[in-house]
């Protein structure tokens, strides 16, 4: 049922239809709203009401009939939040838009998404609110998309309002995105946050002011990953520099997890409009790739809804085993991708590599805390792409935190992280660690077999070096990690740093 601002109910639209299951999620695509021919009197407004019902499916469409002469479409809609029992989930609904390309998967039509960020947004050619694409309004067959995230038991009663307004099209700006390289120092150690959000989704902070952020973390590389939106990505342009590598990337919000792509070419949008079961995954997955991407699993034992990780790890490039301030979360995913080496070794397949990354929203989030550093050949976007992939990197919850990490053995044969110690089962090997910048800090060095050696705390200095001495046979790799002080008896303080692994021993034939 919908009606004009007047109480008016338009002509019947299309019905609503029966559930679709196309290959995405389970989608259901309701009656929409047509608006008249070309009226040039003044904005055209309709407003549409419904009552989605527990278990509704993930995405439901409501088509808007455009016609010709449109400059610019306005929605806006609200719901109601009815009170509910504790420990029951309440009314949440996201909402984006299609335009007359359609709604197929994959995204062709995708005009953008908002999630439950906004309440109203608007697009024209000129200009559009951020987390939507600039761009004509064509007359055709356009989808408002909303995603009841969750619904109470009362069931989630909306009402939305569209507006047209009719005119002559602005000019669509052409897009220009940052650059691809930065003035580097060569092959060195670079840091970098690759899992941030700005105000073209979610979070409250400009591209400006998370540049400047991360300036001041002491951030080499950043990566641009609002959900499920590409919008920001030309707004990211004036914020590089020489000092500052920017890339763009998105945070796909799936039912069943979140995944960030690390570094895509500018422009590239990857729908989220799936489930596990789907088994649509692999095709997205390389879809980024494709781009030129990374895939990269968010903080994949998170506990809010849709956020824990479904989907495996087969197509992933890294995993992001720290996500923002320390928490019981990230110990888990820490053990669950040590699990995941240690099946590495023992089938001889390739290792996943860690990184860490801030998930900074808004403040108080700290930009860079914590921060993946990466030895890569020089600041381009291929380069540290190669390092993340590669495993050449170590996390750290501040600038101040270094970990230079080696094993060395046999005749003068050395390793750093993410690299193998070839040598016999039985030659010595000595692993070191030098730290600076963790005061009271403990040193722990974690193999296949578990902690092997945990040290007296770090001076107040914060600096030290901790050496180790075992042979391949006895630790099949070996990695580094600094703890806090705890006061929870043998439970291991919040990180402070943790490396990847240094593979020790000849690799296993096949």
């Amino acid at each position: 049922m919908c009606e004009d601002e007047h109480g008016r109910r338009p002509a019947p639209g299309p019905g609503r239809r029966a559930l679709l299951v196309t290959g995405a999620a389970a989608a259901l695509t309701l009656e929409g709203v047509s608006f008249a021919a070309a009226d040039t009197s003044g904005p055209q407004t309709r407003t549409l009401r419904g009552t989605l019902p527990p278990g509704a499916p993930d995405f439901v469409y409501l088509p808007v009939e455009v016609p010709s002469g449109v400059r610019e479409i306005r929605v806006s809609y609200t719901y109601e939040r009815p009170s509910v029992p504790a420990g029951t989930t309440g009314n949440a609904l996201d909402i984006g838009l299609f335009d007359g390309r359609g709604t197929d998967l994959g995204g062709r039509g995708f005009r953008g998404w908002s999630g439950g960020a906004r309440t109203e947004f608007f697009v024209r050619a000129d200009d559009a609110t951020p987390g939507y694409i600039p761009g004509p309004v064509d007359a055709g067959t356009w989808h408002l998309v909303l995603g009841p995230y969750t619904v109470a038991p009362q069931g989630l009663a909306y009402e939305i309002t569209v507006t047209l307004v009719h005119g002559e099209p602005g000019a669509t700006p052409r897009q220009v995105y940052p650059p691809e390289r930065a003035r580097g120092r060569g092959r060195d150690w670079y840091r970098g946050d690759c899992h941030l959000h700005s105000w073209y989704s979610d979070g409250r902070r400009t591209p400006a002011e998370i540049a400047a952020l991360a300036r001041a973390a002491g951030l080499d590389f950043i990566n641009s990953s609002d959900h499920n939106t590409h919008s920001a990505h030309p707004h990211w342009a004036a914020e590089a520099g020489d000092d500052l590598l920017i890339m763009l990337g998105e945070e796909i919000t799936t039912r069943n997890g979140h995944v960030v792509a690390l570094g895509t070419d500018p422009g590239t949008f990857v729908d989220w409009r799936y489930r596990a079961r789907d088994n649509r995954f692999g095709r997205f997955a390389r879809e980024i790739r494709r781009a030129g991407g990374l895939v990269v699993p968010a903080h994949p034992h998170a506990t809010c809804v849709g956020c824990a990780w479904k989907f495996g790890f087969g197509e992933a490039d890294a995993v992001e085993v720290w996500n923002g301030p320390y928490t019981p979360d990230d110990e888990v995913a820490l053990a669950a991708w040590d699990a995941q080496l240690i099946a590495s070794v023992r089938q001889n397949r390739a290792w996943l590599p860690a990184m860490g990354n801030s998930d900074a929203h808004r403040d108080p989030d700290v930009v860079g805390s914590p921060q993946t550093v990466v030895l890569a050949d020089d600041l381009t976007r291929e380069a540290v792409q190669e390092g993340i992939r590669a495993g050449r990197s170590y996390v750290a919850e501040s600038r101040h935190v270094t970990m230079a990490f080696t094993a060395t053995g046999g005749r003068g044969q050395l390793a750093g992280i993410g690299e193998r110690l070839e040598m016999d089962a039985d030659t010595p090997v000595t692993v070191r660690l030098e730290v600076s910048g963790a005061p009271r800090c403990t040193v722990r060095l974690v193999t296949d077999e578990g902690v092997l050696l945990t040290s007296d705390p770090l001076p107040v200095t914060g600096s030290g070096v901790v050496e180790w001495h075992t042979t391949p046979s006895y630790a099949a790799y070996v990695r580094a990690e600094l703890r806090h002080e705890t006061a929870a008896g043998p439970l291991p303080g919040a990180l402070a740093g943790v490396t990847n692994p240094i593979f020790l021993g000849r690799r296993p034939t096949t």
